[in-house]
C-alpha cells in the first residue's frame, strides 16, 4: 500500500528530530524534580526531630521548607510508643536520651564548661533552664544565650539535641542570691517552695515522650567526672544522687573541701517523732543546729581517701538536687517537687518522699563526688 503523500515528502532528519524531542519530553515527565536531593536531605534531617511545633522539646524541631512537597504539613495525630523507651545500665549502648534540667539565677562559665565536657553523646542530650524575671536573671539569660549560640553553632559533636529556656512567671521570695541569704533558716520554706514551683514548671514543660533519664544539675556545679551520666545510670536506680562537696579557701588560705548538700539523708526515729508532733504546715529542715534530727547525713559518711570505693551505694529517705539522676518514668508516674509541706518535707526531700510513696527507691553514692562553686572563707 502506498504511503500518504505528506509522509513520503517528509525529510528523514525531521523524523529523527521528532523522535528525539518526544524522548526528551518523556524523560522530562518521568525524571524526579530537581529538589529531590533536598527532600531526601530534609527527611534525614527531621527523622529524629520533633513531629511538630507543639511536640515536647526533647529533640530539635526543624521547620520544613514549604517548597518540599508533603513535608510542610504536620500530621494531625502523633503516636508515641512509651513502651519502647528504656532506662538501662548501658544508656549509650541503648541510645537513651537524657534531659538535663537546671534552675538558673546566675550564669557561671564553669558550669557551662563542665556541661560541655560531659562525655555522654550530646546528640542524646536535651538541656532545659528556668530563670527568674529579675535584673540578675536578665543578665544570666544574656550570658546563657551567648554560650548556647557559641556551642550550637560550633562543632557538631558538642551541640546538644535541643535547648529550652523558660522565664519564671512569679517573683522570687528573696531578692538576693548570695549564699548567706539563701541558707538563712527563716528564708527556707518560701525559698524552697518557689524552687519547687520552678522545678515543676521546667519539668512539665520539657519532659518528652522519648526522655529516658532526667538529670537535675544545679547552676553552680562546676566540677563532675566527664562520665557523670554513665556512672550514675550504671547503677540502674530510679533515683540516685552523688555526694556534693564545696571547694573553698580555708582560714589558712589553703584550698580545701567541705560537705555541702545536707538534703541527702537516712531518716531517724527522732525526726519521725518530731514530724508527728508538728502542725500540718510545718516542715523539717536539715543542717541547722537548733533542729536536731539525728538523721544520718550522706555528706558526713563519705570516705574521702584516694582509695575510696566510688561504687558504694546506700538507700536514702531524702535527696538533694545538686546532681540528681531520675528515671523519667518516676516523674511520669507523678513524682514531682512539692511546693507545700508533704509529710513535713518540701522540694527535693519532699520529692524523695513522694517517689518512695509511689514505690520507687531512692539511693545515694556517698563516695562519688561532684563539686559546686568554691568560695572564700
Amino acid at each position: 500500500m502506498a504511503l500518504p503523500r505528506s509522509i513520503r515528502r517528509t525529510n528523514p532528519i525531521t523524523l529523527v528530530l521528532a523522535a528525539v524531542l518526544s524522548l526528551g519530553f518523556l524523560v522530562f515527565l518521568l525524571t524526579p524534580s530537581s529538589n529531590s536531593g533536598a527532600v531526601s536531605t530534609a527527611k534525614r534531617k527531621i527523622a529524629n526531630a520533633a513531629a511538630h511545633p507543639l511536640s515536647p522539646p526533647t529533640a530539635p524541631f526543624v521547620k520544613p521548607d514549604a517548597s518540599l512537597n508533603g513535608l510542610s504539613k504536620p500530621p494531625p495525630v502523633v503516636h508515641y510508643h512509651l513502651n519502647s523507651v528504656t532506662t538501662t545500665a548501658d544508656p549509650i549502648g541503648n541510645q537513651e536520651t537524657v534531659l538535663i534540667l537546671t534552675p538558673l539565677a546566675r550564669f557561671y562559665q564553669g558550669y557551662w564548661n563542665n556541661l560541655l565536657a560531659l562525655s555522654y553523646p550530646h546528640s542524646l542530650i536535651a538541656v532545659g533552664f528556668i530563670i527568674p524575671q529579675t535584673r540578675e536573671g536578665d543578665t544570666a539569660t544574656v550570658a546563657l544565650q551567648a554560650a548556647i549560640a557559641t556551642t550550637q553553632q560550633g562543632p557538631e559533636g558538642k551541640r546538644f539535641a535541643s535547648v529550652t529556656i523558660l522565664r519564671q512567671d512569679f517573683d522570687p521570695p528573696i531578692s538576693s542570691q548570695d549564699e548567706s541569704e539563701r541558707h538563712k533558716k527563716e528564708n527556707q520554706k518560701a525559698r524552697r517552695a518557689a524552687m519547687s514551683r520552678a522545678r515543676n514548671s521546667l519539668l512539665f514543660t520539657t519532659l518528652g515522650p522519648s526522655t529516658s533519664w532526667v538529670l537535675w544539675l544545679d547552676a553552680d556545679i562546676v566540677e563532675t567526672p566527664p562520665t557523670l551520666i554513665q556512672d550514675l545510670a550504671f547503677h540502674d536506680k530510679p533515683v540516685l544522687v552523688p555526694n556534693c562537696f564545696q571547694r573553698f579557701t580555708n582560714e589558712e588560705n589553703k584550698p580545701d573541701t567541705r560537705p555541702y548538700d545536707y538534703n541527702s539523708w537516712q531518716d531517724s526515729q527522732v525526726a519521725v517523732d518530731m514530724a508527728r508532733d508538728m502542725g500540718p504546715e510545718d516542715i523539717i529542715l536539715e543542717g541547722y543546729a537548733d533542729i536536731a534530727t539525728y538523721r544520718t547525713l550522706m555528706a558526713m559518711t563519705a570516705d574521702r581517701s584516694e582509695t575510696r570505693n566510688q561504687q558504694a551505694i546506700i538507700p536514702l529517705d531524702g535527696v538533694g538536687g545538686t546532681a540528681l539522676l531520675v528515671k523519667a518514668e518516676v516523674h511520669r508516674d507523678g513524682a514531682m517537687f512539692p511546693p507545700f509541706p508533704f509529710y513535713h518535707l518540701i522540694e527535693t526531700e519532699g520529692f524523695a518522699k513522694m517517689a518512695r510513696r509511689l514505690g520507687w527507691g531512692c539511693f545515694g553514692l556517698p563516695n562519688y563526688f561532684v563539686s559546686n562553686l568554691g568560695i572564700s572563707g
